[in-house]
């Protein structure tokens, strides 16, 4: 077979076959929308806290009005005992508790010590117990500057040192434009490393899994093009219509894109060669997507894994391919500033097509081969 016939041959498998037209494309296009759809907010908003008020002064009512005002929290109740503040919390009825203690106003105007805010969260979710921390500090900040006399404690310190923080990428500070343009990567990965073993998996279980050369190259080619589809789908009409934050490098997108996209494909017919059926891909694979992510780096730094661990992280190809098209569409990196992986990446694409090749070509011919069982 030629390699045209069997690029040819292979897209109209992929778009006959259910299982795989569903895996490879239709997913793409599913997980674009059903992902980013959770974090339309981007950040938090309106979590509830229970305010426990010992003070019972005209600033610590200012500063329950003003935390009730904001867009993250929103005061569900105001009590004056701890216990029954931490209790609700326990419960689920809220996800924080500010403790605004007793002299707080006295000690703040006069600058004596003794008493203070305290805020305890529910860290089992790291975003929520962010956000109230920071909403706390900023609004006793303001509520301190704005209701307090000229003549206290803080106007005698000097005028405050104002500190402005600027996102200098995800400019909207939200959990979207953080995690999307990395999972994004994984989606990409995911679906075509399972349509290629898939696909393997069926060829191998009727006893047609070789290939000559030029029928190989033309598989391999068109499950490239597949990726390629999928990551230009992705990072460029997906990304503006969930407005993901891009700075991006387009024209050095558009080169990495086939060199991840290959790595990927030629990983999946390398794999999927080794299952004697299709489900069998689908069934190994499946519960590969999350540790792939978090091996990523995105929610981990890679150089703080065990050195073991980052070895194998490298070895897949999301890993490469975050470090690589993160930089290059959300921070406008160069092709030079994201050398390290891209190499990686590239070392990844020859060395899985040279094994995927030497494993499906090889040198048996296929009248020799018999079904698999």
């Amino acid at each position: 077979m030629t390699f045209d016939r069997a690029f040819l041959e292979t897209w109209r498998t992929i778009l006959t076959s259910r299982t795989l037209l569903s895996t490879m494309l239709l997913a793409v296009v599913l997980y674009a929308f059903y992902y980013p759809a959770p974090y339309s907010h981007e950040t938090p908003r309106k979590l509830p806290v229970v305010v426990v008020d010992q003070d019972d002064s005209a600033l610590s009512r200012a500063m329950i009005l003003d935390l009730d005002a904001t867009r993250a929290i929103s005061v569900a109740e105001v009590v004056a005992n701890l216990a029954d503040a931490q209790a609700d919390m326990r419960k689920g009825k809220a996800d924080g508790v500010i403790l605004i203690s007793d002299g707080l106003e006295r000690q703040l105007r006069s600058g004596t010590p003794g008493s203070g805010i305290a805020v305890w969260v529910n860290a089992t979710y790291l975003l929520r117990a962010s956000t109230i921390g920071e909403t706390v500090t900023a609004v006793i900040q303001n509520t301190a500057k704005t209701h307090l006399l000229p003549g206290g404690q803080i106007s005698r310190g000097g005028p405050p040192v104002a500190v402005v923080t600027e996102p200098l990428f995800n400019r909207t500070g939200g959990y979207k434009g953080y995690v999307f343009p990395s999972v994004a990567v994984i989606i990409i990965q995911q679906t075509l490393l399972f349509g290629a073993a898939t696909f393997m998996g069926g060829r191998r279980r009727t006893g047609l899994w070789r290939m000559r050369a030029a029928e190989f190259g033309g598989t391999l080619a068109a499950f490239s093009s597949v990726g390629i589809l999928g990551c230009y789908f992705l990072f460029g009409l997906i990304f503006w219509v969930q407005a993901v934050p891009m700075d991006g490098n387009v024209v050095g997108m558009m080169i990495v894109v086939p060199i991840f996209a290959t790595a990927v494909a030629a990983l999946g017919l390398l794999v999927g060669s080794v299952f004697d059926r299709s489900e069998r891909a689908i069934y190994m694979l499946g519960p590969t997507s999350v540790p792939f992510f978090f091996l990523t780096g995105a929610t981990y730094p890679l150089d703080q894994m065990p050195y073991f661990v980052a070895a194998f992280a490298r070895l897949i190809p999301s890993t490469s391919g975050v470090h690589t098209f993160v930089p290059l569409n959300q921070m406008g990196a160069t092709l030079g500033d994201v050398a390290v992986p891209l190499l990686t990446m590239v070392a990844l694409a020859v060395v899985y097509s040279l094994l995927a090749y030497i494993r499906i070509v090889g040198s048996s011919p296929r009248s020799t081969l018999t079904s698999a069982p």
